[in-house]
């Protein structure tokens, strides 16, 4: 298991770099637990989907189920068939046990593009004043290629006005993809399907972290026979070295506005945290210690960065100004706390821990001190907040293979996501689309 310290020992030679590559292994969803409680929505097959090709009614359910916060309703055959301008009979869908309700509909275009719109209806609300019921809609003009996209931004629309909070079916996930001798960086979206490579190496790909305009990605590379930081934009392809020094080069973290790095050198001796520009000017050194620091992340106001440290005597999490000073001990529970990553608001943060021998992914809420461990596997690592901060997003292995889980910041929606061949590792979940 490469956790802290650790980095591959065997490099192999050559590397291979196609940009925007076709889909190449879709990631498959596995619901392996749900929340208790979950809202019942009735969501219509939208009139005339059949048109696109595939069901963009069933990507909404499909999206809204996974969430564990909602149970899709099967709603049988209706004649006449209702979309979003059909009157709604809010008894008749409360008497079918529907807490909400999606009417949609499908038209052709002139120019061969779709018109897709759709409403939402709170039946609760609706049944005691009709007024109060229709929650709105919005049209959207899709492809046939853009069927998924479109039903992805629906399910955000319902999950938002639902819940209160943003929806992240809209948005893409980054991972690892090892197959044979060959390793993938990929981008799909949240769900695993769509996937692309951006990056094929014979070398080790690690560590990619999203930009937080979502327009580029940091990652490590060995293709140099040596750990590189790299800079990737996904706008046009092209790249760059950001950290390319004597010695180790590791673990890349954005600061909250983009402009800087924070980065893992050990260019003037042991592992110490640097700042440095994203394309490699301005280096300069924040942590000053005998010690090995590593993994950092800055918090989502830029004031602090949480890194990994030995200097307790042991591997755990501390925090100091992201302008440098002293460092501060996070983590108490346990000889081994690692892979620092704060949630979206702040209040929280997910790591890995050991426990009896196990490495699990564990949440501190940084107010009350609490610790819970959020998962029972048993070689857990690099954890990843959705950008609503109500998933986090791991790699794990089961079966002597390298999947993605995913596990709700309350420890009861569970998910795993796998791929038919090779092993998936290093995921990083990106920002909301802008």
């Amino acid at each position: 298991m490469r956790r802290f310290l650790a980095l591959p020992a065997a490099l192999l030679f050559g590397v291979v770099l196609l940009l925007a590559g076709p889909a190449r292994a879709q990631l498959s969803i596995e619901i392996t637990g749900a929340g208790a409680a979950r809202l019942p929505v009735a969501i219509v097959p939208f009139a005339g989907e059949a048109a696109l090709g595939q069901s963009l009614s069933a990507i909404v359910r499909a999206d809204l189920e996974r969430s564990g916060l909602f149970r899709g309703l099967e709603v049988p055959p209706l004649i006449p068939h209702p979309t979003e301008a059909t009157p709604v009979n809010y008894a008749e869908w409360r008497a079918r046990l529907a807490d909400a309700l999606v009417l949609g509909s499908v038209a052709a275009r002139p120019d061969g593009r779709f018109e897709v719109r759709f409403k939402l209806f709170d039946t609760v609300k609706g049944l005691q004043n009709p007024q109060t019921g229709d929650l709105g809609g919005v049209a959207f003009t899709a492809t046939r290629e853009q069927v998924r996209t479109t039903a992805h931004r629906i399910a955000d629309y319902v999950y938002e006005k639902l819940t209160g909070e943003k929806g992240v079916f809209s948005t893409k996930i980054a991972y690892v993809m090892k197959r044979g001798d060959v390793y993938e960086l990929q981008i799909a979206d949240a769900d695993g399907a769509e996937g692309f490579f951006v990056l094929r190496s014979n070398e080790p790909i690690l560590s990619p972290v999203w930009s937080p305009d979502g327009n580029r990605l940091a990652y490590v590379s060995f293709e140099k026979k040596k750990p590189v930081v790299y800079v990737h934009s996904l706008l046009d392809g092209k790249r760059h070295v950001a950290a390319n020094f004597k010695g180790s080069n590791s673990a890349p973290a954005w600061s909250p506005d983009g402009g800087t790095l924070a980065v893992s050198l050990s260019r003037d001796g042991g592992s110490q945290i640097y700042l440095v520009n994203p394309d490699g000017s301005g280096v300069r050194r924040i942590t000053q210690s005998a010690s090995i620091d590593t993994e950092p992340r800055f918090s989502p106001d830029g004031q602090s960065i949480f890194f990994t440290s030995d200097r307790g005597g042991s591997p755990q999490i501390n925090r100091m100004p992201a302008a440098g000073g002293s460092a501060q001990r996070v983590t108490f529970e346990g000889p081994y706390n690692v892979s620092p990553r704060i949630s979206p608001n702040g209040n929280s943060l997910a790591y890995v821990t050991r426990n009896n021998g196990r490495f699990q992914v564990a949440l501190l809420d940084l107010t009350t001190r609490q610790v819970q461990n959020l998962t029972d596997s048993d070689r857990d690592e690099s954890p990843s907040f959705a950008p609503n901060g109500r998933m986090i997003l791991f790699a794990t292995v089961v079966g002597g293979r390298g999947v993605l889980a995913a596990v709700s910041s309350d420890g009861r929606v569970k998910q795993r996501l796998t791929v038919s061949a090779g092993d998936v590792r290093e995921p990083a979940w990106g920002p909301f689309i802008k």
